[in-house]
Parts: C-alpha cells; sequence; structure tokens
C-alpha cells in the first residue's frame, strides 16, 4: 500500500520543516520538502492523508520497560502493556530482564521471545540482565539475534527482581569485557541500606513515603554514578546511565561527555515533571528507584535535556497493583506506570520550557537507535520502516485512566499539551484518535546490527 503523508511538519533531530513522506510497501520511500508534493509526484497514484499541519516524528522507541511477563502478570503482560505502549506513540520497546526467572541466559531470552510473537502490539526486544558472577557477562562475541538486545542491564542498586551486581570483580569484569553497550540502574546499595536502618530507628515501621528520597538518597546517586562513569572512562566501555534524577548526576555526565563520545544517559517523564512536594499529594504513587527528588533537580534535568546532556527517554514503565501500592512503606514496592502518558509529558515539558521539537525527536527514537544499532528504524530516513507517529501539538487535554493491566497512572488528572493523534507500523495506519484500528497484534522482534558492522 502506497501513502502520502502531506501538509506535515516532518520533525528530526536535524531539522523541523513542513514537507511530505511517502510510504511504498511498509517503508519510507522518500521524503520531500515542498509543496504541493504530489504534483508529478510517481507516488500520486497512492492514498494521500492530509495531516492539517500536524508534526510528524519518527515512532518512539522505549528501551527501559518492565512489561511483568513470565512471572508477574498479575500487574501486565506483554500484550497489556504493548497495547498501552502504541497508544501513547511507542512502536517499539525493549523490556528489563528483571522479571520471574530473570533474563539472564540466551535461553530465557528466547523464551521471552517466545511469548511476545503473535502478542505483541509493538516491535519488541529484551535486554539481558548481569548476575552477581562472572559468567553473567556478555562479551564481544555478540552475534545479532533478533529480538535480543546487545545491552547488558546492570543493576548497581536493588529493585523489584534480585539482580543486584555489587561484587568488586564482576563488575570490573563487565566494564573491562563489554563491547556492547553497559545500561546501569546508577545507585548505592550500602549507601540505601544505611538510610534504611536509620529510618527505621526513627521510625520504626511507620516510614513516611516522603522519607523516601532520603532513604534512596542524592548521595546514592551520585556515588554510584561517579565510579560508574570512572570504570566506563578507564577501560572505553559504553556506558548509558538509566533514569538518571539528580542534578550533580547531570553535571557529572556533563562533564564526562567531553571525555568520551561512549557516556550516555536517559531518564524519565516523571523526573521532568513531579519533584518531593509532590509525595503528600500522590503518596506511594510516585514511589519509584530511583527517587523522585527536588523542584532543583528536576529544572536542572530539563535543562540537561536542552543541552543534549539527556540523550534518551525511557519511561520505566513498572506496574503494579493500587492495592499493592496502598500498603505501608516497608512493604509497597517501587515502581509507576506511565507508558501510555511518557511522550505526552514530555511535549508538554520542553513546550513549556521552549525546547525545540527536534530535541524530542533525538530523545524519543534517534538516540536510543544509534545507542543499541537498531536496523531500520527510530530515523525519518528512505529506507527505514515507516513506524511514525502524528502529534497534534496544541491540543490541550486531561489524563484519563490508561489502558495498562493495572489501570492506574500517577499522571492522572493532570493538563497535557501535546497529544498522540495517529500511529503507523510498518507502513500501515494503527491507531488514530485514540483508538486502535486493528484487532490484530503486529509487532515484530527488533533487530540489531553487529558491533563490527
Amino acid at each position: 500500500m502506497r501513502y502520502t503523508l502531506h501538509n506535515a511538519v516532518i520533525v528530526t533531530g536535524a531539522s523541523s520543516r513542513r514537507g511530505a513522506l511517502v510510504i511504498d510497501n511498509g517503508r519510507i520511500a522518500a521524503i520531500r520538502y515542498e509543496e504541493p508534493f504530489l504534483l508529478g509526484s510517481p507516488y500520486a497514484d497512492g492514498t494521500a492523508v492530509d495531516l492539517q499541519g500536524r508534526f510528524l516524528f519518527a515512532g518512539g522507541i522505549d528501551a527501559h520497560v518492565h512489561f511483568r511477563e513470565p512471572g508477574l502478570t498479575h500487574k501486565g503482560d506483554i500484550a497489556s502493556e504493548s497495547r498501552a505502549a502504541l497508544l501513547g506513540g511507542i512502536t517499539a520497546f525493549i523490556d528489563m530482564p528483571n522479571t520471574i526467572p530473570p533474563a539472564t541466559t540466551q535461553e530465557r531470552l528466547l523464551e521471552k521471545c517466545r511469548l511476545a510473537a503473535g502478542r505483541s502490539w509493538c516491535h519488541y526486544a529484551f535486554h539481558r540482565g548481569a548476575a552477581n558472577d562472572v559468567s553473567s557477562i556478555q562479551t564481544t562475541d555478540f552475534q545479532p539475534v533478533p529480538g535480543i538486545s546487545p545491552a547488558l542491564k546492570v543493576f548497581l542498586g536493588s529493585s523489584t527482581g534480585n539482580l543486584l551486581v555489587n561484587d568488586p570483580a564482576t563488575l570490573e569484569a563487565i566494564f573491562r569485557q563489554s563491547e556492547t553497550p553497559v545500561f546501569v540502574h546508577s545507585e548505592d546499595e550500602t549507601i540505601i541500606r544505611a538510610n534504611l536502618a536509620a529510618a527505621r530507628q526513627r521510625f520504626g515501621d511507620g516510614i513516611p513515603i516522603a522519607w523516601h528520597p532520603q532513604i534512596r538518597s542524592r548521595e546514592a546517586c551520585i556515588a554510584s554514578t561517579r565510579r560508574a562513569i570512572d570504570a566506563a572512562l578507564r577501560f572505553g566501555t559504553h556506558l548509558h546511565i538509566l533514569h538518571v534524577s539528580t542534578e550533580e548526576e547531570a553535571e557529572l555526565i556533563r562533564t564526562a561527555k567531553g571525555y568520551s563520545p561512549h557516556i550516555t544517559a536517559e531518564t524519565g517523564a516523571h523526573y521532568l515533571w513531579f519533584c518531593d512536594e509532590d509525595y503528600e499529594r500522590l503518596g506511594m504513587r510516585i514511589r519509584c528507584n530511583p527517587a523522585i527528588k527536588t523542584a532543583r533537580d528536576r529544572e536542572a534535568l530539563i535543562a540537561a535535556v536542552r543541552d543534549g546532556t539527556i540523550d534518551t527517554l525511557g519511561s520505566d514503565h513498572a506496574p503494579h497493583l493500587l492495592s499493592e501500592k496502598e500498603r505501608p512503606y516497608l512493604e509497597a514496592p517501587s515502581g509507576i506506570p506511565s507508558i501510555q502518558e511518557s511522550l505526552s509529558v514530555l511535549l508538554t515539558v520542553t513546550r513549556r520550557n521552549g525546547i525545540p521539537a527536534t530535541r524530542v525527536a533525538s530523545l524519543i527514537s534517534e538516540r536510543i537507535a544509534d545507542i543499541l544499532r537498531i536496523e531500520g528504524r527510530g530515523h525519518l530516513v528512505p529506507g527505514n520502516a515507516a513506524d511514525l507517529i502524528v502529534v497534534d501539538p496544541d491540543a490541550v487535554w486531561t489524563v484519563g485512566k490508561p489502558t495498562c493491566k493495572c489501570g492506574w497512572s500517577p499522571f492522572e488528572g493532570e493538563t497535557l499539551t501535546g497529544r498522540i493523534d495517529q500511529v503507523w507500523l510498518a507502513g500501515v495506519p494503527i491507531v488514530s484518535a485514540g483508538r486502535l484500528l486493528s484487532p490484530i497484534p503486529a509487532g515484530q522482534p527488533l533487530r540489531f546490527r553487529s558491533p563490527a558492522d
């Protein structure tokens, strides 16, 4: 099927210009930045779609999700969470390894691929997790396998699941040997445990949620990120620091980028929107690891988005039942569901702060496609798959209940500017005005280029 999407503002990391994009057989066939494009076009016999000045981006690639399958499917599963992702403008996801059992081997990764086949609404892949022994290390022999990410996820601080890596020999071996990106959850476990012990001594079992950023403290984040950067610079490792939450980490990363192009960083929409003042209003609903911190940290992260210190946006979508989140602090899990709202939150934040849409294009798809060497997706260029999102940048709307399995989001009731109007997957319109147009999941495994290519 041929389509010409015209009267669009085509947004890439390099430019934002009015033009038209042609889809032929599921791929981007041509892009032209003049109108009227259809006159004399070899694709004039295709279906013309007038986007009426809306923004056209490459589909979002969320490389930081927890879809809870296998083992925790009462919270979410690949089918339910990928559907919510697609409705939020995400055309590809990469799932984290802290499932039950944890995805620390090739066999378990292949099993997750089998679970996704025919059930995922968007394209998919899975990260491998490191365990606390040297046998878990993904070394230089990485061979691309559809659906298996080249990145190795390392939990430097404990979180949902039990994949903490704190053995010094294992950590050094990971940074020394890996020729593919090392993704880190960066918090210092020793500092966190000491802070928790102090909180228990002060409050007993009744620790207030407002104390969460004192337990999962900024010092824990800064110490861990500094050590990870030092190791990456020493061994030349590609280090990707996930869910950056503090001003000091942003400055460490900004400085490190001056020494190595292989230091990259992610933050989440929740760190750009909420701050510690929101614990009183939202309580456990915004409990996540690392903790949401101060308004000053939020402003520093927005500045880091503006100047490119932050490379990517990851939702860290981590669904839990509300009944689980309503438990006391010592029993409630960390993690928030947010994949359906993250892109619109980013659009709102960037618009409010005068950050150009070109930065959005880079954050939601282009940089992560480059970092992970994703084949044929993430950029609006001829030959790539036509995974696209159409955004109404002026639409003002109030967030309702999301469609993910747990049925709630901390963004409910928030007013956002910028809404996903259409989603195209492999050249087929699949979402329009918030509704799925197809009853059949069409996601395919992502493919990755070898580091040697």
